[in-house]
């Protein structure tokens, strides 16, 4: 896909979906000697999908891991459509469809590894970051320039707004 079409596919997006480990996060795990997990999240992502909500494209998560660090997150920033646990992503994105009044081309995924990509390749925008598999940055409609938890889920909020002429009036708002 070319930057044109990426751009076109883009003005239809509704739903953006997302990975977490390597997306929304480094990709990388962190135990404390307790046993208890921490993840680091990037507060312009969080910024990017509260734009997107209110830009009217709904964000959801579909990952591979359960962890009540990422239901937190979610709840935070109102994110209801999550899927955790779920190594079968594209069963679960069709779980998902069947519940929604959503064509498969309006709706989005970024991912960023091998089990990300039957999603990408259905999904009517695959979306991945700049630290991806090769196979992912070979199969994607659009690229990030930022790495998992570096900023690429904002710059791809920004990307689906522009093409659809609403991140100006967005960003306005804040003004």
């Amino acid at each position: 896909m070319n930057a044109q079409s990426a751009v076109a596919a883009a003005q239809n997006i509704r739903l953006l979906l997302l990975d977490v480990d390597g997306v929304l996060t480094n990709g990388q795990l962190y135990y404390g000697d307790d046993g208890n997990e921490y993840k680091a999240f990037n507060i312009k992502d969080g910024l990017g999908i509260k734009l997107l909500q209110r830009g009217g494209v709904e964000v959801g998560i579909i990952t591979g891991r359960s962890s009540s660090l990422l239901t937190r997150r979610c709840a935070e920033l109102g994110i209801d459509r999550v899927i955790q646990g779920r190594e079968d992503k594209l069963t679960a994105l069709q779980e998902l469809l069947d519940n929604l009044p959503l064509s498969i081309t309006q709706v989005a995924f970024m991912g960023d590894d091998l089990p990300d990509l039957a999603v990408i390749k259905r999904v009517g925008l695959g979306m991945t970051v700049a630290d991806a598999n090769h196979v992912l940055l070979e199969s994607a409609g659009w690229q990030s320039q930022y790495c998992g938890g570096g900023g690429a889920v904002r710059e791809a909020a920004e990307f689906i707004l522009k093409a659809q002429g609403k991140l100006e009036q967005l960003v306005a708002s804040f003004a």
